[in-house]
C-alpha cells in the first residue's frame, strides 16, 4: 500500500492529475465506496483532504465509518467534471489515525479550504481517517495509466479487456499508451439492491 506522498513519488504525473481532479471545485470532494456487513457496497460522497503527504478524511459518523472500522477497504471516485469527462480512481485500505497533531493540521485545512473563520460544529465527533493506495487510475493523462500493485495488468489481458467491451483491437493499436488503461464505459446503468440505505451493521 502506497500513501499519497508514495503516489507522488512512484507516478507524479499521476498524483498531480488525482489532486487536481479531486480538488476541481476548490474542496475535495468525491464518491467514497465501503462495503456493508452483507459484503453489498455502499457509496457516499466525502471530502477527502490530502495534507502532510497523505490522503486523509474526517469521517462522520454514520453507515460509511461503521464499513470503514469494520473492514477498511475502499474505492474512491472524483466527483464528475463540469467540461469533460475526466475522472480519478483509487483503492486500497483506510485506517483510523488517533493523532492530535496530525488531526489538528487537517482539521486546520479544512477550515482554510473552506475560508471559515472557526472550526465547525461537531467536527470534534468526526474520526480522522488515512487512505493508502494499491490501485490508482485516470484516463485523462497518456503517460500515467494504471499504478496497481496488486494485480498489474498484462498486454494480452488488457487487449482481451478492451476488445470485450469494444469488439476490436484498432484504438490499442493506434494507442499503445492506452495499454494498461481501464476502458472507459459510457451509460451504465447501475441497479439498486434492496436495502441499500440501510446501516446492516
Amino acid at each position: 500500500m502506497l500513501s499519497w506522498g508514495q503516489l507522488e513519488e512512484r507516478r507524479p504525473g499521476l498524483a498531480q492529475a488525482g489532486k487536481g481532479l479531486l480538488y476541481q471545485f476548490g474542496v475535495g470532494l468525491a464518491f467514497l465506496s465501503t462495503t456493508r456487513r452483507d459484503g453489498g457496497p455502499r457509496v457516499h460522497p466525502m471530502c477527502p483532504i490530502i495534507v502532510d503527504d497523505l490522503l486523509v478524511a474526517l469521517i462522520v459518523p454514520g453507515p460509511k465509518l461503521h464499513d470503514l472500522i469494520r473492514d477498511g477497504r475502499y474505492a474512491m471516485h472524483s466527483f464528475p467534471a463540469e467540461q469533460n469527462e475526466d475522472a480519478f480512481y483509487i483503492t486500497g485500505k483506510a485506517n483510523e489515525l488517533h493523532e492530535p497533531d496530525l488531526r489538528r493540521r487537517v482539521e486546520e485545512q479544512f477550515i482554510y479550504e473552506r475560508s471559515m473563520s472557526e472550526h465547525p460544529l461537531g467536527i470534534h465527533r468526526h474520526r480522522l481517517f488515512r487512505f493508502t493506495s494499491n490501485c490508482a487510475f485516470t484516463p485523462s493523462q497518456p503517460d500515467t495509466g494504471t499504478l496497481s500493485l496488486s494485480t498489474p495488468f498484462s498486454e494480452a489481458a488488457t487487449r482481451a479487456r478492451h476488445e470485450h467491451h469494444y469488439g476490436h483491437s484498432s484504438a490499442l493499436r493506434s494507442d499503445p499508451g492506452r495499454l494498461g488503461k481501464e476502458p472507459r464505459r459510457r451509460g451504465k446503468t447501475i441497479e439498486r439492491g434492496r436495502g441499500d440505505d440501510s446501516d446492516r451493521r
